[in-house]
């Protein structure tokens, strides 16, 4: 722990501790979530939406490692016990329980999306306050958003490969 480091964050430091720990259960989420999805993905697309969930939670367990590594600059311990993850999470993980793509497409959009609001949060949370934790939240939000994208853009290539007359599983 940085002493100097940690006087400078403007807010109160447990306030930001619990934060950065609901992020950081958040990642390991996401990186389960994607990684999951990748091995057990059913449909039309189904390699090419692999390869990006495969993408996605390899830059999710990089934000895990960010995550921890800023909570422990601050003086905290990452969440130790994998169980509390769901408690602490401000995101819902949702179990591939109907593997097929375009449902799986629309999980890992909603979570995207619930990323990008988390970030906000934190970036609002600590602007002028904690420039590191705001700047890190920064560089995670920037591919939360570009992660969604990729997402929704293979969702559109799904419904036009399936066609306007075929119904794509709900």
């Amino acid at each position: 722990m940085g002493t100097r480091g940690r006087e400078i964050v403007g807010m109160d430091i447990n306030e930001l501790l619990d934060l950065l720990n609901g992020a950081f259960a958040s990642e390991w989420l996401a990186y389960y979530q994607y990684w999951l999805g990748a091995k057990v993905i059913k449909g039309p697309m189904k390699d090419a939406v692999a390869a990006e969930l495969n993408l996605h939670a390899t830059e999710e367990l990089n934000h895990a490692t960010m995550l921890a590594t800023r909570i422990v600059q601050l003086g905290g311990d990452p969440v130790l016990n994998p169980q509390r993850w769901f408690d602490l999470s401000p995101c819902a993980y949702d179990a591939p329980q109907d593997p097929y793509v375009s449902v799986l497409l629309e999980q890992n959009i909603a979570g995207e999306q619930c990323a990008i609001s988390a970030y906000k949060n934190l970036m609002d949370a600590t602007k002028d306050k904690d420039m590191v934790t705001y700047n890190m939240a920064l560089t995670i939000l920037e591919q939360e958003v570009e992660h969604e994208e990729d997402l929704q853009s293979l969702q559109e290539d799904l419904e036009l490969m399936v066609g306007r007359g075929m119904a794509i599983k709900k």
